[in-house]
């Protein structure tokens, strides 16, 4: 399994940050949080679900239910742990990849392996469909988990998530105007992209003092 490491190798925070559905780790979205984190000190390791790296060779396959990848999540957290040192670990992702960790976090808490799980705009609920919200687990998690989620991201709104009977151990974080993406219209909120991200990042790096 490959995996893109990027911050300074002492730090005290490890972050293992899984892809969305149609994005690449190396994508420009993927990339454009690495930059916040690792300035706040928190060291990111990228990887890719195996669908996502065999398009790479030209192979196109539509992402598979997220369940049917939690094996594929726990092999990467045995890559990371085996890489090295990485002080506490912190597993999560953008979108999908986010919800994978969700699925296997409080089993590898069990273990001993992770201190907290972070999801960067969760996907509660496909964009127009709020009945078939992806929330069952969230129910009953235990994993100190924090959401950084986008006011209007169509996945679950500001609006619609309190309503969701979440885990006491979720903190959701919101970022003003922000799409899924966490991109704001600065036209109408006066954010920038940049702002947003460099909010979510002072909101991780809060969050894994915290929870390390």
């Amino acid at each position: 399994m490959q995996l893109l490491i990027d911050g300074d190798p002492a730090a005290s925070t490890t972050f293992l940050m899984a892809h969305g559905a149609g994005a690449a780790m190396d994508s420009a979205g993927m990339t454009a949080l690495v930059g916040p984190l690792t300035s706040r000190g928190i060291r990111v390791v990228r990887f890719e679900f195996g669908y996502m790296a065999a398009r790479r060779s030209g192979v196109r396959r539509p992402p598979p239910r997220a369940d049917t990848l939690a094996p594929e999540y726990r092999s990467a957290v045995a890559a990371v742990r085996a890489a090295g040192p990485i002080g506490s670990l912190i597993i999560g992702g953008k979108s999908m990849g986010g919800r994978v960790a969700s699925l296997v976090a409080d089993e590898l808490t069990d273990l001993g392996y992770l201190h907290g799980l972070v999801c960067l705009g969760y996907p509660f609920h496909p964009p127009a469909k709020p009945e078939q919200l992806r929330t069952a687990h969230l129910h009953e998690l235990r994993t100190p988990t924090l959401i950084c989620q986008g006011t209007r991201d169509p996945f679950g709104t500001r609006d619609e998530v309190p309503g969701y009977g979440l885990s006491p151990a979720i903190e959701v974080h919101w970022l003003e105007d922000g799409d899924h993406d966490l991109r704001p219209r600065t036209a109408v909120s006066g954010r920038s992209y940049a702002e947003n991200l460099g909010e979510a990042a002072d909101a991780v790096a809060d969050f894994a003092a915290r929870v390390s």
